[in-house]
């Protein structure tokens, strides 16, 4: 289980401004602060899981060469659940979550996705920031064991059309002295008011926020709902093609999932977006706001529009932030022609 060789030791840091205080384009340690103030202010501790998807390609480096191969190709044709003893595919999730658990993960289950060559390796949820640096730590493991197998793992959320894309899922709840606030079985869905206001504000800003949820040209391919991606601004338990989902729970896994999210996003500035938006943010006044026809955007120029018009993300990251970070998406979408996304 040690792919890093011997003597490596993995340490998340912190970056400070001048006057020892939180710096504030470090969203590692914004998020820090905000689940700290939460905890001091209302008892609140701020839990996630993520369900993050992948590809695996033939080839190290498959990402880089695409621009000479012009194709990404797979290991395996099967689809979900879908594979044998012996399959590269299924020789590389058992690797990896081999190494998980060497790496203290607490691993649920692991399989095969929809999509030919596709992955999800799950485990348990963990206090925002601990969560936040396990998707740090999930995909630099799957890359490094793809790597050492002559194979890519890949997080682009759209990396082949026709098939489904990658995504994200985040799963959101919160307790406060070991209660689960999300939870209540007389409630819509069996999930409380609480949870259901932290919907609605997360509806209300679905537009606002969706470049930090969908940070790059790549993640507007994937959202479709013809392939299990969703692209409405809208609450359901059943429909896919919703933004927010009402997963089936209980007592102990009532949550929130927000399905849009895309896996190559920062993930310390999605859970800053999800947390302080649903706690923070304001509800719309939107006749039916859970099931309006609303839409997120099929491309990152609207996304980018909508971020810097948007009250919202002033509050949610400071004007300076908020400036930087649209400058970089704006010029990293510069980069891609524009029929990309």
């Amino acid at each position: 289980a040690d792919i890093f060789g011997p003597g490596k030791v993995i340490v998340f840091g912190e970056v400070i401004d001048k006057n020892g205080g939180t710096y504030s384009a470090d969203l590692r340690g914004v998020l820090k602060a905000y689940a700290k103030e939460q905890f001091q202010k209302n008892g609140y501790t701020l839990n996630a899981a993520n369900e993050i998807e992948g590809f695996l390609f033939e080839g190290v480096d498959a990402e880089r060469a695409f621009h000479q191969t012009g194709k990404f190709e797979y290991v395996n044709q099967g689809g979900y659940y879908h594979s044998l003893p012996g399959d590269p595919l299924r020789e590389f999730i058992d690797t990896t979550a081999e190494v998980q658990r060497a790496m203290g993960f607490e691993n649920e289950k692991d399989h095969p996705e929809v999509a030919p060559s596709q992955f999800e390796i799950n485990y348990t949820y963990g206090e925002v920031v601990a969560a936040a640096d396990q998707i740090q730590l999930y995909k630099l493991i799957c890359r490094q064991v793809a790597t050492q197998m002559g194979m890519t793992a890949s997080f682009l959320p759209k990396p082949v059309t026709g098939v489904n894309g990658s995504g994200m899922h985040t799963n959101i709840s919160i307790t406060k002295g070991g209660k689960n606030l999300f939870w209540d079985p007389k409630g819509q869905e069996k999930v409380s008011a609480m949870a259901w206001k932290f919907v609605d504000r997360i509806l209300t800003h679905g537009n606002d926020i969706c470049l930090l949820l969908n940070a790059s040209v790549n993640s507007y391919r994937r959202l479709d709902p013809h392939f299990e991606a969703p692209n409405q601004i809208k609450a359901s338990a059943t429909d896919r093609g919703s933004m927010v989902r009402i997963p089936i729970g209980n007592e102990k896994s009532a949550r929130v999932e927000v399905r849009s999210v895309g896996p190559d996003a920062n993930p310390y500035a999605v859970l800053l977006a999800c947390f302080k938006t649903g706690l923070d943010g304001e509800i719309s006044k939107i006749k039916n706001l859970r099931q309006a026809e609303r839409y997120l955007p099929d491309n990152i120029y609207t996304a980018l529009d909508n971020f810097r018009n948007a009250e919202w993300t002033s509050t949610l990251l400071g004007e300076d932030v908020k400036a930087r970070y649209a400058d970089l998406k704006q010029a990293s979408a510069d980069r891609c022609p524009r029929l990309l996304g």
